[in-house]
């Protein structure tokens, strides 16, 4: 009598497939001087992650600093409103933000006057190519290069651009041969703002422009049939604008050189922040 063979296939016998698939491992948890950002086992996402670790830095200094009471347990609390304007009002007060100086503004104003430029804009039209998901973008960038080197042909027909307008673009201008009609700097995407409105080169004329533009929405040819070239203000007329715009940015440079800082004297485990040893703003 022969031994019987073993018939099982489930879950745990040699023949199932479970046993040979590996197991996901646990994400770590992340921790700022011991206390823990989450809970075990949970992932959250690498922006709020980091998020969290920056908030339990400060929670922590506060309490250094006596602003706040020590916290027992070794799970990060939420902060509640007045916990958060106790920490507002101690950044406020340990952060000093640089103020720009007249000479600061004017240079700023001088390297960048064609942002300031009032009442100009242009009458575009344009094909888009979209990068959508699962998209090709080698083969879309070859298809989309083929395309404006044809039109880019001194002998091009005159209606060429509005017939592949209607043909190839992902726009729904694709129905007006692609026409977007008078736009200035706040119509259309930052991208194409940046290219066609505060680059020092965009002054370069009507037509079609010689290089494909790349925005968020994928790869434009872009057609100029019309400029209006705007008033530039002077100096005077924007320095409050100019002042308000290099104010924001120290206070940013500051507020990120803070908190360089507290990571740097931290023991941060589990998410990767930019720490410094450098000396606080002066």
């Amino acid at each position: 009598m022969s031994t019987p063979t073993s018939t099982v296939t489930g879950c745990g016998s040699s023949a199932c497939h479970c046993a040979n698939t590996p197991t996901q491992a646990a994400a770590p948890t992340a921790f700022v001087n011991g206390i823990a950002l989450h809970e075990p086992g949970q992932q959250p996402d690498l922006h709020a992650l980091r998020e969290l670790a920056y908030s339990e830095l400060l929670r922590q200094h506060a309490v250094m600093r006596g602003l706040l009471p020590r916290h027992k347990a070794l799970m990060a609390p939420e902060l509640g409103e007045s916990e958060r304007k106790i920490i507002e009002s101690m950044v406020d007060e340990e952060v000093l933000t640089p103020q720009p100086t007249e000479e600061e503004g004017k240079r700023y104003y001088e390297a960048h006057k064609q942002q300031f430029l009032v009442g100009q804009a242009l009458h575009v039209r344009h094909i888009l190519f979209a990068v959508t998901p699962g998209v090709n973008v080698h083969a879309l960038t070859v298809y989309a290069e083929k395309a404006l080197l044809e039109l880019s042909h001194k002998g091009v027909h005159a209606d060429r651009f509005t017939q592949l307008a209607s043909e190839l673009s992902n726009c729904p201008s694709s129905a007006q041969g692609g026409d977007l009609g008078w736009i200035g700097p706040d119509d259309c995407a930052p991208e194409l703002a940046n290219e066609l409105f505060n680059q020092k080169h965009s002054q370069w004329g009507m037509g079609v422009h010689p290089r494909l533009m790349h925005t968020r929405f994928g790869f434009h040819i872009i057609d100029v049939l019309n400029r209006r070239a705007g008033k530039q203000p002077v100096y005077e007329e924007v320095h409050e604008r100019i002042t308000a715009l290099l104010t924001m940015q120290s206070r940013a440079r500051a507020l990120h050189q803070y908190m360089s800082l507290l990571v740097g004297e931290s023991l941060v485990e589990g998410v990767d922040l930019e720490g410094a040893d450098s000396p606080l703003v002066q």
